[in-house]
């Protein structure tokens, strides 16, 4: 006997990548995360490949991810596909010490985050445009 399979918490036309323990503050990784929402998945490649962030190389790999599993894993049309969600959360925290003045002493706190980016198809546009036409 065997455990039941865990349902597949995502859409057919979805995909997804996690990246774990990466070594930046969350607030810090929400502004990178924030430049490629609802965007489509070329277009954020190419955001990040040109962005002075240290930290959009680690993302690039994680979207590059999450579209690689949606071709390979789930068989999506790569040039249909749009980032639909991009989640930031928040993992441990080093905490260090720093040497102060009069023998005193200060934390210093070294943050780390998680990245979870879900990738879908888009859906088909021409039925979009028949549908307004006829509301019209």
């Amino acid at each position: 006997m065997s455990k039941p399979k865990h349902p597949r918490t995502l859409a057919e036309t979805e995909a997804q990548a996690v990246t774990r323990n990466i070594r930046v503050s969350p607030r810090k990784l929400n502004l990178v995360a924030g430049l490629i929402r609802n965007k489509p998945a070329s277009q954020a490649v190419a955001t990040l490949t040109f962005s002075k962030r240290r930290i959009a190389q680690e993302v690039k790999k994680t979207l590059e991810s999450a579209i690689a599993n949606a071709e390979n894993n789930h068989q999506l049309d790569v040039d249909q596909l749009v980032v639909k969600t991009a989640e930031v959360g928040k993992s441990i925290v080093m905490r260090r010490f720093h040497a102060r003045g009069r023998g005193r002493s200060a934390r210093v706190e070294k943050f780390f985050s998680h990245l979870k980016i879900v990738v879908a198809e888009r859906a088909a546009e021409p039925e979009a445009a028949s549908s307004e036409q006829k509301a019209a």
